[in-house]
């Protein structure tokens, strides 16, 4: 199962677990993910289980300012993978193939896999 990390914006540090289910993220009260960001649809992106592929799917929900996959638009339904950021408004989400025990683990997953990636001489 995966999860969704949310690592900069206004709600950095939440932490939502898929349990392959559908979830839509926007700053609309109704939807599972919100996001008090000015800059963020209503419904704004969706992230979908597909079981025939196993695999998660991002689909923009015609929202007004776009959503980046890693920092590219995302114009049909994308697939998703393990570490991919995405962006809305002014927040990055980041997404996780791995569902964590709890919001703590997730962000120590998280934080630990940018240390692996920083480069080791500093210029």
């Amino acid at each position: 199962m995966a999860s969704i990390l949310i690592v900069a914006g206004p709600n950095e540090g939440d932490y939502y677990p898929m349990r392959n289910r559908t979830l839509v993220v926007g700053r609309d009260e109704g939807v599972p993910v919100q996001i008090t960001d000015q800059r963020i649809s209503r419904k704004h992106l969706q992230i979908r289980y597909d079981d025939a592929r196993k695999q998660y799917l991002a689909l923009d929900m015609k929202s007004a300012n776009g959503t980046l996959i890693n920092g590219r638009a995302v114009t049909t339904e994308v697939p998703l993978v393990d570490g991919d950021e995405i962006s809305v408004g002014n927040s990055k989400l980041v997404f996780s193939s791995t569902e964590f025990k709890d919001r703590e683990s997730a962000f120590a997953n998280w934080k630990q896999r940018g240390e692996r990636s920083k480069p080791t001489i500093q210029q």
